[in-house]
């Protein structure tokens, strides 16, 4: 399974990273939702890279140009709430994809144990197609396994990318036990060491749903 960690080298997602990441320009909302929305747009034209096309003729004024067109078949999913905009960065540039959501939340039984839960799921179908589940924050994996479970029952797609801004390394372990070797690739703009009690990455940003839209009660 290869791993595309662009924090190996220098790109203009370096910037983003360091904002999203910073407590004195995390206040800034809008600024927030749009570096997430950023860093899906570049994740997006690199996955484009591996993807497979087609020629086809297209008629111009003055005549007729091959040209090459997306062959496959792109479903974009996201994990709500945090997702979003992610998602939206990644909707920007395959803008003729079809959307899958899902719904995966911590149920929280004490202070530091929790459940992944899953209420709701909207999904084409997922046979032979390519599929890129989108979500900012990979921290343990769980949820994202989940997810990817439920969206399953829709079909099995040719081809699995795994995106998030921050993963910890636990979890880029735990997608890689859990995940088809043979077919998925993860997409990440850096891989962090630790988690914490909560199952929060650290170093990180935080919450990443909460920078976004506000603190939920």
């Amino acid at each position: 399974m290869k791993v595309i960690n662009f924090a190996e080298s220098n790109t203009i997602i370096s910037q983003y990273m360091s904002e999203l990441r910073d407590v004195t320009i995390q206040s800034d909302r809008l600024r927030f939702r749009r570096n997430l929305e950023r860093i899906g747009q570049i994740m997006a034209y690199e996955i484009s890279k591996t993807i497979d096309y087609k020629q086809v003729e297209v008629k111009t004024p003055l005549g007729i140009a091959n040209c090459n067109r997306i062959a496959d078949k792109v479903v974009l999913a996201t994990i709500f709430r945090a997702g979003v905009p992610f998602h939206l960065g990644f909707l920007n540039y395959f803008d003729d994809a079809e959307n899958a959501f899902v719904s995966a939340y911590r149920k929280y039984k004490e202070k530091e144990n929790f459940d992944i839960c899953i209420e709701y799921l909207a999904s084409p179908n997922l046979d032979d197609k390519v599929l890129i589940i989108a979500d900012p924050m990979l921290a343990t994996g769980a949820s994202m396994e989940l997810s990817y479970r439920a969206l399953l029952t829709k079909g099995t797609p040719r081809h699995i990318h795994v995106a998030s801004v921050i993963a910890s390394q636990k979890a880029i372990d735990y997608v890689q036990e859990t995940f088809p070797a043979e077919n998925t690739t993860i997409w990440v703009g850096a891989i962090d060491d630790k988690i914490n009690a909560h199952s929060y990455i650290v170093p990180g940003l935080g919450d990443a749903g909460d920078l976004a839209y506000g603190v939920k009660e």
